[in-house]
């Protein structure tokens, strides 16, 4: 504790800034954008099927997209790319705010997942990777403190504002608010980071120079031949793929358990207190032993939730269940930023980054469609869960079995 006391007072603006955007990627996230689906549905005349549909194709045309712009974060300045990513994220709410058809639905569902859920994310898991060469662990798992943050926060206030402004007033009060007031602090954060660019490139460019340290880094074309790659990003989608659907659909997850819909929004207290000090935990052991020998460790609490699902309908049973993901949602994200940067370097991070970004995007479009044709045809959550666990298992398996690769890879590296 004492280590990260210390921490966080040398450098806490910076991390201040990759708080408050893993914070402000909750508009993008699926957990707050589903709050606003029953008002949505009865609004333009949406079927279950419909919305999660719309959902879908606007979450995969955001995670193709997030490929190319990703990867503009290793060539543009921190500074510049942010303050794009907040306007955008501001003109996103604001255009939810005003949509006239279920079309446009579809366009704000594009527009928000991409800047808050994609580019949001990026711009906190970047920073904090690429800035912080020995202290990685840490830094991302204290920036990824903004994501339950924004879990305790957002829903009830959005809930509340529903209720006494209405849907378009609330979206419209949020881009506003980030326009005005959030651009402009994110920008305060920044102060500095030039200094901060310079010292990063000097550093790399003498480890290059002398041979010793890690100089080089793995292009986006070597890390796509590289035929680990693929086994490694399947395991790893697991969390985005299985809670993604699984939240989506949660509605219905409660009505079929016999809980009430405001006892399972109140378990997200748990949710967010576990990813909170999972992600603290995982951030320490990351810095202590490295994020590649913990890899295969995280992925149990997945099944584990699954598996509560199935074993128990106790009201209980939807705090173990959210508390579960919630822990496993903690870790991944801090052993996503620590360990793709381990095996391939930090010059070519944003490229590498947007990918694999773009592919739990891809994952979290396609959970909600697929599980929602499930339950159409009269599978049950029971048997949705137990594909969940099978899923785990295979994940946890490739990725004890890929061990002395990734160790190869960061070893060669380095070298």
């Amino acid at each position: 504790m004492n280590s990260y006391v210390s921490f966080i007072a040398a450098n806490r603006r910076f991390l201040s800034f990759g708080v408050t955007a893993a914070f402000l990627s909750s508009f993008g996230q699926t957990f707050f954008i589903a709050l606003f689906g029953g008002a949505w549905r009865t609004e333009f005349g949406l079927s279950h099927g419909d919305f999660g549909t719309l959902y879908s194709l606007g979450t995969l045309c955001a995670g193709l997209t997030l490929i190319w712009l990703g990867r503009k974060i290793d060539h543009v300045d921190l500074t510049r790319y942010t303050l794009m990513v907040s306007a955008g994220l501001a003109a996103a709410c604001l255009l939810t705010s005003v949509i006239p058809s279920a079309l446009f639905l579809g366009l704000a569902f594009f527009m928000l997942r991409l800047t808050g859920q994609g580019l949001m994310s990026h711009v906190s898991i970047i920073a904090m990777a690429r800035y912080f060469e020995r202290s990685r662990g840490k830094a991302v798992s204290l920036a990824a403190l903004g994501h339950p943050l924004g879990e305790a926060i957002f829903p009830p206030m959005a809930v509340i504002l529903l209720s006494l402004i209405g849907w378009r007033w609330t979206w419209a009060g949020f881009g506003i608010v980030l326009l005005v007031g959030i651009a402009p602090l994110m920008l305060w954060l920044l102060r500095g980071h030039a200094a901060r660019e310079t010292a990063r490139k000097a550093d790399l460019a003498q480890a290059l120079q002398s041979g010793l340290g890690p100089g080089r880094s793995r292009t986006l074309s070597e890390v796509v031949r590289d035929p680990v790659f693929y086994p490694l990003v399947f395991a790893m989608m697991a969390p985005a793929f299985i809670s993604t659907g699984l939240f989506f659909h949660q509605v219905h997850l409660a009505e079929v358990k016999g809980w009430s819909l405001e006892w399972l929004a109140s378990c997200f207290v748990g949710f967010a207190i576990a990813q909170g000090l999972s992600s603290l935990i995982t951030g320490n052991l990351v810095d202590r032993v490295g994020g590649i020998r913990l890899l295969p460790w995280y992925l149990p609490f997945l099944g584990l939730s699954a598996l509560s699902l199935i074993v128990t309908d106790h009201a209980l049973g939807a705090l173990v269940y959210m508390m579960l993901v919630g822990a496993t949602a903690g870790a991944g994200f801090t052993l996503m930023g620590a360990v793709f940067a381990e095996i391939h370097g930090t010059g070519h991070l944003g490229a590498i980054r947007s990918l694999i970004q773009a592919t739990m995007v891809m994952a979290t479009a396609a959970s909600p469609a697929f599980f929602g044709l499930l339950l159409d045809v009269g599978v049950g959550f029971d048997m949705i869960a137990a594909g969940c666990v099978a899923y785990v298992v295979t994940g946890v398996t490739i990725l004890s079995l890929l061990q002395p690769a990734l160790r190869r890879r960061r070893d060669d590296l380095n070298r």
